[in-house]
């Protein structure tokens, strides 16, 4: 017996950033965060969430309200991917694109969300079940702003509570800079701790490679983003010039540009990010094809659900420590050693605080 979607709501809660967070392009404002809510006629209910880190929260909003509520109501619930194709088919004018993707993932998430808790069982298990516990890397402590001292005395902080690895902002004017701030957190966190390197697209293909001596001298796990993601030729001729891993996919935002990176060599790495990708359903089609090329998932940021997608999947490298939901949830992701575990209560395993996120609520 089919469950059909009787009411679909959304709104906007701006959740203030923890820290101070910035790149070599930007810094991150604010998490606009949006939630979908979706209920069906058997009662049943699912909660899901997209987010942006400072602009475009409203238009996500919009589109939702306008145009991808509206198309949710009488469709079967339980036919997950129908949904999200109907719904992908029905934006054919602004897909592919960041707005669209963010806006089917608010509704995705919670359609994955009511269908772990319609039958009782935790996300991880229902998207694949592969494990249990992926390792985490600390991205908090690796900001661009941060001067070289506190870099090295939080990395060596977080190693010694158990993080398996760190990763460090880079893109300062002088690429001896950079290789001094690598050089130290090396230093500080031994030669048995994984130390990744992002640059947030800042580079041109010339001065990523450039750059690279200095993450092989440091035995860099990966180079992210080091070009504008739409440049997979650059990211191509960079991985074959380099042994350090290219890991791209946050600023990537559909299927088949995922398919072309990996088609042509361009990623070691893939950190598809559920909210980019457009929810869960897409989520899961990239992370397959990554390890049908016998490519590692390592997805960036919201690590409160990501946790769970990145123990569904037998290539789950890792999980990024970023905490950005302590202020509106009542418990937090548990981490061991190192290690952080999938939740084991039914849907997204996240347990929302309602009272600090109407507090917050602005649309």
């Amino acid at each position: 017996m089919s469950a059909r979607i009787s009411k679909a709501r959304a709104w906007l809660v701006d959740i203030p950033v923890e820290t101070v967070r910035t790149d070599a392009m930007q810094a991150f404002l604010k998490q606009e965060t949006v939630f979908v809510e979706v209920t069906t006629d058997d009662g049943a209910t699912g909660l899901g969430y997209s987010y942006t880190i400072g602009t475009g929260g409203t238009s996500v909003l919009a589109l939702l309200n306008d145009y991808l509520l509206p198309e949710l109501l009488g469709q079967d619930a339980d036919r997950v991917e129908a949904v999200w194709r109907r719904l992908y088919d029905a934006t054919r004018a602004t897909a592919v694109g960041a707005i669209t993707s963010l806006a089917l993932a608010a509704v995705d998430t919670a359609l994955w969300d009511r269908k772990s808790r319609v039958i009782s069982l935790p996300l991880h298990v229902v998207a694949g079940g592969a494990k249990t516990q992926v390792p985490v890397y600390d991205t908090e402590i690796g900001w661009l702003h941060l001067p070289i001292e506190d870099l090295a005395a939080g990395a060596e902080k977080v190693v010694a509570a158990g993080a398996k690895g760190v990763k460090i902002k880079i893109g300062k004017p002088s690429p001896e800079e950079d290789a001094e701030r690598l050089r130290a957190v090396r230093a500080a966190i031994g030669p048995h701790r994984d130390l990744m390197v992002d640059a947030n697209q800042a580079f041109t293909l010339v001065e990523a490679l450039r750059r690279t001596a200095a993450l092989e001298e440091v035995g860099a796990l990966w180079f992210e983003e080091p070009l504008p993601a739409d440049d997979v030729a650059g990211h191509e001729r960079l991985a074959r010039h380099t042994s350090v891993a290219i890991a791209v996919g946050e600023s990537m935002y559909s299927i088949g540009h995922f398919a072309e990176y990996l088609a042509r060599g361009a990623a070691g790495i893939v950190q598809v990010d559920v909210a980019r990708i457009g929810g869960i359903t897409p989520w899961l089609k990239v992370a397959h094809a990554a390890e049908a090329h016998n490519v590692q998932v390592c997805p960036h940021f919201l690590m409160e659900l990501h946790v769970s997608l990145s123990a569904a999947i037998p290539n789950g490298r890792y999980v990024e420590y970023i905490p950005q939901l302590r202020g509106v949830t009542t418990s937090e992701l548990t981490i061991v050693d190192g290690m952080a575990t999938a939740p084991t209560s039914p849907g997204l395993g996240i347990d929302w605080d309602f009272d600090a996120l109407d507090r917050n609520t602005v649309g």
